[in-house]
This record gives structure tokens, C-alpha cells and sequence, in this order.
């Protein structure tokens, strides 16, 4: 993940910031309790594409 898109990509719900898990291939937002997928090097910013994970 590149670290420049990283630092302006926002969550689409609460408009906090994302934290990129590696391992998992994912986007996350803490404040949302949502982790965004990133596939072929794209992240998907869709809250129905998104997992719910525990805040």
C-alpha cells in the first residue's frame, strides 16, 4: 500500500483515518469498527464491502 494515498484516504463512514493491515490485505477503521478489502491493489471504500470487525 502506498503510503502517500494512505496518509489521504479517509473512512467513508466516519471520515476517520485508516490503518493498513498487511497481512489481511485490508484497510481499517477503527472508529467504524469496518475493515475495507483491498483487491488487485485497489482498496474497495464501500461500506456494504466491508467487514465488521470489533472496535
Amino acid at each position: 500500500m502506498d503510503q502517500n494515498l494512505l496518509k489521504i484516504l479517509v473512512c467513508p463512514v466516519t471520515k476517520g483515518p485508516l490503518v493498513y493491515d498487511k497481512k489481511n490485505k485490508e484497510l481499517i477503521s477503527k472508529s467504524a469498527g469496518l475493515a475495507y478489502p483491498i483487491r488487485n491493489d485497489v482498496p474497495v471504500l464501500l461500506e456494504h464491502e466491508a467487514r465488521v470487525i470489533k472496535k
